[in-house]
């Protein structure tokens, strides 16, 4: 099923395994004022397929800075490895709260990469 429109997917590919990454803690915050912490609005795991429920909850996104946080050391650890990434945060900016934005991770021990998918 589509996600609804003022949501934030991901899909989180083990390029090592090549795979979906099940089981990857990840949490959503909001950085409300750049001299305050960062605020987590939800949190969840990847499925089988490597994907989680929309962030936030439909309806409930504003404009404004966002990051997802996937805890990669815990899940490499689960699995039998080392990471050099203990963690992997993506920074982003929600100009239209209205639009679906998709960002994708493709993970190995040693890399990563993401970018705005559709």
């Amino acid at each position: 099923p589509r996600a609804p429109s003022g949501s934030v997917t991901t899909h989180v590919l083990n390029t090592f395994t090549g795979r979906p990454a099940e089981g990857l803690a990840i949490h959503l915050s909001r950085l409300e004022d750049p001299q305050q912490p960062w605020i987590e609005m939800m949190k969840s795991s990847t499925d089988t397929d490597g994907r989680c429920p929309p962030f936030p909850a439909p309806g409930t996104a504003r404009p404004g800075t966002y990051k997802l946080h996937f805890d990669t050391g815990s899940y490499w650890q689960l699995l039998g490895y080392t990471s050099f990434y203990p963690y992997v945060e993506v920074v982003f900016t929600i100009t239209d709260p209205s639009q679906k934005l998709h960002i994708p991770l493709l993970l190995s021990p040693f890399s990563y990469t993401t970018y705005r998918g559709s």
